[in-house]
């Protein structure tokens, strides 16, 4: 679910297609995206081992532990572009305002929280041109905590 109006209109990142965008000023520390109509979540290995994978890993995001979801109906929420240095803070799930975002903002997040440990994303990211690499679970939630109480003090 995302809460503040938005569009999806052409990505402002070189080669990532369409962005998610707002259409109103958000201010840092306020929730952008929040998870709704999660019904099921899948062990790593089990998308992995199923017949096909190649199809489910790009919309398989990780939600906590070993656990992720696959979301091969794309909603709009999978508009949201992978940067390094992210307007959004991606954190079990939800996504934070990273910074106050004026209207026109494209909502981004740091990939390496989506991914399994050691997974690498088919691209690269477009800033830095460095690989993206999925984060361990323990990176990904100290991480993710550290960036968030720092939003909210």
């Amino acid at each position: 679910m995302i809460l503040p109006s938005y569009h999806i209109g052409p990505s402002s990142i070189a080669g990532a297609g369409q962005g998610l965008f707002v259409d109103e000023p958000v201010a840092r520390g306020r929730l952008l995206v929040a998870p709704d109509a999660i019904d099921r979540v899948h062990r790593f290995e089990d998308i992995l081992a199923h017949p096909d994978a190649a199809r489910l890993l790009p919309a398989t995001v990780r939600w906590f532990e070993d656990r992720y979801t696959v979301s091969t109906d794309w909603p709009d929420e999978c508009y949201v572009n992978h940067a390094f240095e992210p307007t959004g803070l991606w954190h079990l799930g939800f996504i934070f305002a990273a910074a106050d975002l004026s209207a026109g903002s494209e909502i981004t997040v740091d990939y390496r929280h989506l991914l399994a440990p050691g997974q690498e994303e088919d691209f690269r990211d477009a800033r830095t041109g460095q690989p993206i690499v999925g984060y361990t679970w323990q990176e990904s939630l100290a991480t993710s905590t550290r960036e968030l109480a720092a939003l909210l003090t």
